[in-house]
């Protein structure tokens, strides 16, 4: 397994507050001092890329809420040996910033998008922003932020009834809709009997559409698998981490908010790479931790879930 793939969660502050996420709100979030800088995500990033790294996402929280991000993209981009940059955002202030951030040097985007219904959207984010949503996913089509992937966490009591409204938007537009199957990873989130098996949320589709035809898509390095149908501009992905075991396939870090480095999202361990930064590590020692935790990851083909619980914002996707 090649691990070439890090997200990096560069706030873990957010506008929404999402039943199956963040429903807390500012609760529990951690002091801003306490967060890695920009300087310091740079350079992890930078050191990650010596080590093989090749593509990195963007995600929080919000990415979009810290200030200057398109400056943080702007490095990026410009780190030697990185292939892909992106970022995953609930796209409520993309319209405004979707053309900064391509000229930036941000490839795509994946945009958080759980109900096309307005009153759906608001009890599960609970806040009437639907139309700024759509209006950051049309900008994103218009300067080039593609291809653009629409994740759809699938809940069974909440908003089943999306999926072929968020399903028919792919008939229409050059864009991935992604049915993600719910995974609780906190007691304040929604419960875990809320979960819906990709296999029936295809059934669905397949009720109105007929048969999904297997597609192959560029760039589709993480476990999501894609279909499309005849006429379609789009296309439609599932994303099954309940009801599949894809870890021996995963070639993904995730480095926290907090400036620690996760080799898989629900094993326990994690590396504190905060702690070698501010302590005056030079970069030989930081790398060196990373070709460690690379190695460790490369080994695993199947990891129990140990981590306990915590909020997905803080942890990069």
């Amino acid at each position: 397994m090649n691990v070439d793939y890090l997200r990096v969660s560069v706030t873990d502050r957010c506008n929404l507050r999402c039943i199956y996420c963040n429903p807390l709100g500012d609760h529990g979030l951690r002091e801003r001092a306490g967060i890695l800088s920009f300087d310091e995500i740079h350079r992890v990033v930078r050191l990650c890329a010596e080590c093989g790294i090749r593509k990195v996402r963007l995600t929080g929280g919000e990415p979009l809420m810290c200030r200057n991000i398109a400056d943080l993209v702007r490095r990026l981009a410009a780190v030697r040996g990185l292939e892909d940059l992106s970022l995953t955002t609930n796209g409520v202030f993309l319209g405004s910033m979707a053309a900064q951030l391509k000229a930036a040097g941000l490839k795509r985007v994946n945009i958080s998008l759980d109900a096309v219904d307005r009153q759906c959207y608001q009890q599960t984010t609970g806040f009437d922003l639907l139309p700024q949503v759509l209006d950051g996913l049309h900008k994103g089509l218009e300067v080039g932020l593609t291809p653009v992937r629409l994740n759809c966490v699938v809940m069974r009591d909440h908003n089943l009834s999306q999926v072929i409204p968020l399903a028919e938007m792919a008939l229409h537009l050059p864009v991935s809709v992604r049915f993600i199957e719910y995974c609780p990873t906190s007691r304040v989130t929604r419960r875990a009997d809320d979960y819906v098996p990709s296999a029936e949320v295809r059934r669905i589709i397949e009720s109105h559409w007929g048969q999904l035809q297997s597609v192959a898509m560029p760039n589709a390095s993480g476990p999501a698998v894609y279909f499309t149908t005849a006429n379609a501009a789009g296309t439609i992905g599932f994303i099954s981490g309940r009801s599949s075991v894809f870890c021996d396939n995963c070639s993904r870090l995730r480095l926290s908010s907090d400036g620690k480095i996760k080799p898989c999202l629900h094993a326990d361990r994690c590396y504190d790479v905060r702690k070698l930064l501010r302590g005056g590590a030079g970069d030989e020692t930081i790398r060196k931790l990373i070709q460690r935790i690379l190695r460790e990851k490369s080994c695993y083909t199947k990891i129990t879930s140990t981590a306990g619980d915590f909020l997905m914002q803080s942890i990069g996707g």
